[in-house]
């Protein structure tokens, strides 16, 4: 099943350019199938934070290793993936993170209102807009229809013109359903409503346009499909909205010139220093330090998921996952997933699923196993073999 394209000079992923592309990462002791979950790190990203950390224990002498730079050029470049503005761009924590900050800035939920939401939101999300509705929002939540998607036509009648916020995931975590986030937006935008997207299941697995689809916001962390770590994520506001919201987080990051007025020498002023602030995403959201590990990890992986590009990976992995779905239907179980789906995720329903825990263990192979339905994640490192260990394992 193998899907190649041509190699391109480069050190940043020599052999990564042919799909599926083991090379690029050390031998797992499990058929690992997993990635929606976390992503193993590749070998180049590993090189790359061996070599940062061999300069932060000074081995190569007194350095910075120019972090500055490494987070703007992963801003760029994540800004480059889903078709933003690097000043769009900035870097935070988590995707919780990113959605908490966007509805600090939208006056949420002071500003009362409605909110649209669906079930097939990030399971921690849905937290967050219980916790909404019991402070006073108007919160409406969606439920899938029989093929395992939200219906337009239901996302039409939720939305009010007094709906603040359409708060959704592009690509579901539960069952990989994908939104159709154009029409989402015009519909939201018609009634003078903002949408928020959680892509973390979708950045470097699915083709992302912000600019064509008029998302207002969109948040992400990178441990998933931008094969990443933990601790360092990406927050996009659209950057005519920028003036419209509420500034609540303050920081230095936010700060481009700082001079003080009260210390030996510094120049007269009648305040304690004055400070010239950022005018695009960082100077509105940014508040502290983020991890250097993370960004020199990212500066890697981004480009390393550009050299592949992003519909190849769509393309060699659909395969893998058509012939899991034929064959476990067959069995029996029941697909959660949209049938023209072309996420990176494959879910089944099966009563009380973490029982398969053990067959799963004895046989080396790592699945997601939550509750009352299992889920299967391809990457860029598996190939039909895998996928036949897999339906050995299974019942």
């Amino acid at each position: 099943m193998a899907c190649s394209r041509a190699r391109l000079m480069s050190e940043v992923a020599p052999s990564a350019l042919e799909l599926p592309a083991k090379a690029d990462f050390a031998p797992f002791p499990v058929t690992y199938l997993d990635s929606a979950a976390l992503h193993p790190f590749s070998l180049g990203a590993r090189r790359a934070i061996a070599e940062y950390l061999r300069s932060r224990g000074l081995e190569a002498g007194v350095s910075q290793f120019g972090l500055d730079a490494t987070g703007e050029r992963v801003r760029a470049k994540f800004a480059a993936l889903i078709n933003a503005k690097p000043q769009e761009i900035s870097l935070i924590q988590s995707t919780t993170a990113g959605e908490n900050l966007i509805l600090q800035a939208l006056g949420i939920p002071a500003v009362g209102g409605r909110i649209v939401t669906d079930i097939l939101h990030y399971p921690g999300s849905l937290y967050i807009y219980h916790s909404m509705a019991r402070l006073g929002m108007d919160v409406v939540w969606l439920r899938p229809g029989k093929e395992g998607g939200i219906d337009l036509a239901d996302v039409d009648v939720a939305i009010t013109t007094d709906t603040r916020l359409v708060a959704l995931s592009l690509v579901s975590t539960v069952n990989g359903f994908q939104h159709d986030l154009k029409k989402v937006c015009e519909i939201a935008h018609f009634r003078g409503a903002c949408v928020y997207a959680d892509i973390v299941q979708a950045a470097g697995a699915v083709h992302i346009d912000v600019r064509d689809s008029g998302v207002d916001f969109a948040a992400c962390a990178s441990y998933k499909w931008l094969m990443g770590d933990f601790g360092l994520g990406f927050l996009y506001t659209r950057e005519d909205l920028l003036d419209r919201i509420r500034h609540t987080q303050f920081g230095s990051y936010q700060v481009t010139h700082l001079r003080t007025h009260v210390f030996p020498f510094d120049p007269p002023g009648s305040d304690v220093a004055d400070f010239e602030v950022r005018r695009d995403a960082t100077g509105h959201f940014a508040t502290g330090t983020t991890s250097g590990t993370g960004a020199v990890h990212l500066d890697y992986s981004l480009d390393y998921i550009r050299r592949l590009g992003v519909q190849n990976i769509q393309r060699c992995r659909q395969p893998l996952l058509d012939a899991a779905r034929v064959e476990l239907e067959r069995r029996g179980y029941r697909c959660m997933t949209p049938p023209a789906s072309t996420t990176s995720i494959l879910a089944f329903a099966c009563s009380d699923a973490r029982t398969l825990g053990a067959r799963m263990e004895a046989a080396k192979v790592k699945i997601t196993l939550i509750d009352n339905r299992f889920r299967i994640a391809p990457s860029v490192f598996n190939d039909m073999n895998d996928i036949d260990r897999l339906l050995e394992a299974l019942p």
